[in-house]
């Protein structure tokens, strides 16, 4: 392999740190992003033959998002390394870097030298295993390459074992969002009590230039008064702050009133009711209301018998990831469903309660007696049908699989994608682009809770989406910080 020395390239200033670096990477990453080949400037890439090897046996997930990414991986090798030659002694990149594959020579056996260090692996790492494999294939690197060589890696598992071993490791940064360590939920903007009351009267205020420079579009502020009065405001760019309008109470049809109950609230519920803002991220811990709000917001708009926005609501979460099978489970795909739909259930449960009153136009037609309507009774020893379930059966409400949704349009649809922070940021570009006109899309998780190895509380599409989309006229974020449910759930979020 012929890789460009750190030596002979430093950079203007001559330190260290800011000589040319060889990155090892791993699958997880080039699955994570493809494109990340042309996004380490001009630092050296080398890929180690095992991450071939594991492509290879993922590119067959013809419905995966793995496996499409794969496959996208596996076009871009092949117009990058066109034959052997390039691919033993690597190619420069357009970023003025190189990329090469590797082949750990010290796991071919024969006559080849170990270091003594690497021997000593053998009765600490299983190299049968891929992800030790791919660290001694970083280890043979940093043995036979320019220094410094650093192994990237979605897995932190990965990143604490290549570590231990005495080589540098790191997640890929290219899509995390920055640091907001003293981030808050909304800005608190000072005025005079004079100014406040021009401002609830006349129901719109302009910033000096200072401060307005310092929001985005809809940005939600509490503008405040040294007497303790507040208005809540919203920026609609310029400096220009609005009050916001919002109606008494929503319902579902049937159902019973829900009003915001803090002022976070009323930003969120400002924005789903807002048919200007396509896209909305909110953040929150549990119980703070993202789930009942977005959905009582949803299907107010898309029940609504004088202005009806949207055709319908669509629900779904990525508990079952993008791109994972759920043929093998029983039912149908509301049924193969219900389990992690619960929550959007139980929402629906506290919005129309079972004595809620009916609902005509989501009567059941099914059965007919003299031309009469005549409601569906249970059968003996089975439950009674829920209120909410007439949503479902008119196709008002409608749930969606994630890993079906790849080609598809979604027009006039109002679309909440909850546990958002589970997706990768590509996984969310996926479902964004799906989006037609005249629909809305929701995003709801809390960055704080990720099961997703791949993923943390920056890198995870949800952050990733508020982060690139911050500042944009169709685009709004929402942070809610009040637990809602009970004093016990919001004292359990804090303490527990």
């Amino acid at each position: 392999m012929e890789i460009r020395s750190a030596s002979s390239t430093e950079k203007a200033g001559g330190s260290v740190s800011n000589r040319i670096k060889t990155y090892v990477l791993d699958t997880n990453v080039l699955l994570h992003d493809p494109h990340c080949l042309f996004k380490f400037d001009d630092n050296n890439l080398v890929i180690p033959i095992e991450v071939l090897e594991e492509l290879d046996s993922i590119k067959m997930e013809q419905s995966s998002e793995r496996g499409r990414n794969a496959r996208v991986v596996h076009r871009l090798l092949r117009q990058l390394l066109p034959d052997s030659r390039s691919m033993a002694e690597g190619v420069d990149l357009d970023t003025g870097g190189t990329l090469s594959v590797v082949i750990n020579k010290y796991q071919q056996g024969g006559d080849v030298d170990m270091p003594a260090r690497l021997k000593a692996l053998r009765s600490t790492l299983d190299f049968q295993k891929k992800d030790n494999r791919i660290i001694a294939a970083a280890l043979f690197v940093q043995e036979n390459l320019p220094p410094p060589t650093i192994l990237v890696t979605k897995d932190v598992n990965v990143q604490l074992k290549a570590r231990a071993v005495g080589l540098e490791s790191e997640d890929y940064l290219n899509d995390k969002a920055p640091e907001e360590p003293d981030y808050q939920s909304y800005r608190r903007i000072t005025v005079s009590i004079y100014e406040l009351q021009r401002f609830a009267s006349e129901g719109e205020f302009a910033l000096d230039d200072e401060i307005g420079s310092q929001l985005f579009v809809n940005e939600y502020v509490l503008l405040a008064s040294d007497e303790g009065k507040t208005i809540p405001a919203r920026h609609y760019g310029d400096g220009v702050l609005r009050k916001l309008i919002l109606p008494e109470y929503v319902k579902a049809p049937g159902g019973v009133p829900i009003r915001p109950r803090n002022l976070e609230q009323r930003f969120f519920m400002d924005a789903l009711l807002d048919d200007s803002v396509s896209l909305i991220t909110c953040y929150g811990k549990a119980g703070t209301g993202k789930t009942l709000l977005s959905t009582v917001c949803a299907i107010y708009q898309a029940a609504s018998s004088t202005d009806r926005k949207y055709d319908g609501v669509s629900i779904s979460r990525p508990v079952i990831s993008v791109g994972n099978e759920i043929g093998f489970l029983p039912g149908t795909l509301e049924e193969k469903m219900n389990p992690w739909l619960q929550p959007y259930y139980d929402a629906l449960d506290v919005l129309i309660p079972a004595n809620a009153p009916k609902e005509p136009q989501f009567e059941n037609k099914r059965q007919r007696r003299n031309g009469k309507e005549k409601d569906e009774q249970a059968a003996p020893g089975k439950p009674a049908h829920k209120p909410y379930e007439k949503l479902l059966e008119s196709g008002l409400v409608e749930i969606e699989a994630l890993c079906f949704i790849r080609g598809r349009s979604i027009a006039r649809r109002f679309f909440i994608l909850d546990e958002a922070q589970q997706l990768t940021p590509h996984e969310v570009k996926t479902v964004i682009t799906r989006i037609s006109e005249g629909s809305k899309i929701v995003l709801i998780g809390d960055p704080a809770q990720i099961d997703n190895p791949y993923v943390d509380s920056r890198s995870n599409g949800l952050v990733y989406c508020s982060n690139r989309m911050r500042g944009q006229a169709i685009a709004a974020h929402v942070q809610l910080t009040k637990g809602e449910r009970s004093l016990l759930a919001e004292l359990a979020a804090d303490l527990l």
